[in-house]
């Protein structure tokens, strides 16, 4: 899988050209490592997980990177914050050379604390997300999107296993204090049982037996780190109560199966869990092709207090909205187009002139070969994989 190019290679070279410094970060294993130093095979690389390189970095900031020759890459650089005033410092000596510092890091949180204080108006701030459909066709539900499990599918479920445990003793224990990691691999589990569901924290804090703050914090690391997607509701006033809780989705399928103990395409098929991992998986394909674009990510769902839902509302661009509803098979019909007329005669009513709505029911590749479908008036019944070809 490694040849695989990357969709956000665009956005890095537009960024290399503009700015002295360029910070790629997203969750571990997505690919950050091997993306830059495809793109930049010249650079000098310096990995800031390495005890010897950490030690004299440590000890003589300024001897160490004098020994440097830009470009370089600095791997995984949340490890020694301190290292960003020391960068600052050499581009404001030389603030028109761009492209010459790249670092990568697997911690936002901490990384864009470093980034903010010491690198402002000075770096390009992208993210890698795991790999799309749009760029392999390998991405599947079961299997996800991480390089490494894709490669070998045979072993996918010990390579999810194995990037649980790291996670849990790294990252989590790097970004919080995480006293009970037993715990906290209950909470991963039966946050999986509650994918694609409004989130509720009371209802995850007390099977477990901690606090609602303590299910607040865990949350957050687990969105710090790109582990799980948050989709906020639709906010635009439709003269209807709205539900105000966001929706909560694993951001990898495959991490999700594996939570769920989903190992093959037949329990996948059999499993209560399809749907919800499916309009999950679509769902993060949708954030991956904003991200890999350079757009803001924006997506929402949208439902009311008398039953009236739709899974996604995607602002594009020239005043379009796409509303997007997430069939699990391969059969479609005029009835799961209803909710999405519904909603796009609310915004017909309510909303100014010169906004334009497009519909959308999202499902498996339909028997027979046929790839597209109209169920209902102004409704397009795709294949999930044609959907995703029009980002």
């Amino acid at each position: 899988m490694r040849h695989v190019p990357r969709a956000l290679e665009k956005q890095v070279k537009r960024a290399a050209a503009g700015f002295p410094a360029v910070v790629v970060t997203g969750p571990r294993r997505a690919g950050k490592t091997w993306l830059l130093r495809r793109m930049f095979p010249g650079a000098g690389y310096y990995l800031l997980e390495d005890p010897d390189i950490v030690a004299r970095l440590r000890a003589d900031p300024q001897g160490f990177l004098d020994g440097v020759k830009t470009p370089a890459i600095l791997d995984e650089v949340q490890n020694v914050p301190e290292v960003f005033a020391h960068v600052r410092s050499r581009i404001d000596r030389r603030p028109r050379r761009s492209g010459q510092w790249l670092l990568t890091g697997s911690q936002e949180a901490p990384l864009m604390q470093g980034v903010s204080e010491s690198m402002a108006g000075r770096a390009a701030v992208l993210q890698l997300l795991p790999l799309s459909t749009r760029e392999t066709p390998r991405v599947t539900l079961l299997h996800g999107g991480y390089p490494e499990a894709l490669a070998r599918p045979s072993v996918a479920r010990l390579w999810f296993s194995s990037y649980v445990q790291t996670y849990l003793e790294r990252d989590v224990r790097a970004v919080t204090n995480v006293r009970d990691l037993a715990t906290f691999r209950r909470f991963l589990a039966l946050l999986a049982a509650r994918h694609g569901q409004t989130l509720n924290k009371s209802d995850l804090a007390a099977p477990l037996g901690v606090s609602v703050p303590t299910i607040a914090e865990w949350l957050g690391v687990l969105e710090t780190t790109a582990q799980i997607l948050i989709v906020p509701p639709y906010f635009e006033n439709l003269g209807k109560r709205l539900v105000k809780s966001p929706k909560v989705y694993y951001a990898d399928s495959g991490l999700a199966c594996h939570l769920l103990g989903v190992e093959t395409a037949a329990e996948l098929a059999k499993s209560p869990f399809r749907g919800p991992l499916f309009e999950g998986f679509i769902a993060a394909e949708i954030v991956k092709a904003q991200v890999n674009a350079g757009l803001r990510r924006e997506i929402y769902f949208f439902r009311d207090e008398q039953g009236l839902e739709v899974d996604f509302v995607v602002p594009r661009r020239r005043s379009l909205l796409w509303l997007v509803e997430c069939k699990a098979g391969r059969t479609v019909t005029p009835a799961m187009a209803a909710p999405l007329r519904r909603l796009a005669e609310a915004f017909k009513k309510q909303r100014r002139a010169g906004t334009r709505v497009e519909m959308f029911l999202v499902h498996e590749a339909l028997q027979g070969g046929m790839q597209t479908s109209a169920v209902a008036p102004g409704v397009k019944a795709l294949p999930w994989r044609d959907f995703l070809n029009t980002f």
